[in-house]
């Protein structure tokens, strides 16, 4: 629901202020990244959080728009993502969106969120109880991934007395149907695991 609301700030297909917290009450902006971060710790972010290959080119231009004037909202962010970086895309994805994952994946934690969340799921889990996830890029399907295996290998190892069964080999991907029916949908992965 947050991406269809501009005020938010996390669609670049929507005027709003460059905010991308998911709660109003958290520290840092999207905002105050971009125009206050150096260069070195944009494209730190960029590279690291959105994986985008021109990282070096992205966080340049930001710095030397900010020199001028703020960036202070969305579409002011991705109109400069398209002239730097260009449409020649692989697949259809905007100019914009690996630097806005990536911004609104640090301004909301979300990798330590996902960490946090998915271990203490697993300890409350009954014997015969499932765990399952989603995750929408390939940072937090890594994530996922590494979290129900290392589980899984911990549990047949060390003795311990949470024994866990990787259900899903290979991540569960929607199928052209369901892409179709909900666009949003094309990127999900599932994962899932049992306590035995």
């Amino acid at each position: 629901m947050q991406l269809d609301k501009g005020y938010k700030g996390f669609s670049f297909s929507k005027e709003g202020p460059l905010d991308m917290r998911m709660d109003p009450d958290s520290d840092v902006t999207a905002k105050e990244i971009v125009n206050s971060f150096s260069e070195q710790k944009l494209g730190e972010i960029i590279r690291e959080y959105g994986e985008e290959p021109q990282w070096k080119k992205a966080a340049k231009a930001i710095v030397e728009t900010r020199y001028k004037n703020p960036i202070e909202t969305t579409q002011q962010l991705a109109a400069l993502m398209v002239s730097t970086l260009g449409f020649k895309r692989r697949g259809r994805l905007h100019p914009a969106t690996l630097v806005f994952q990536a911004l609104r994946i640090v301004v909301n934690k979300e990798l330590d969120a996902i960490q946090i969340g998915l271990k203490k799921a697993l300890g409350f889990l009954a014997k015969g109880g499932i765990v399952g996830a989603i995750s929408f890029h390939s940072l937090e399907d890594r994530l996922v991934k590494n979290i129900l295996r290392d589980a899984c290998h911990r549990s047949k190892n060390e003795g311990s007395s949470l024994f866990m069964k990787l259900l899903t080999k290979k991540p569960l991907i929607p199928t052209l149907a369901e892409m179709r029916k909900n666009p949003r949908s094309r990127s999900a992965k599932m994962r899932f695991a049992e306590r035995t």
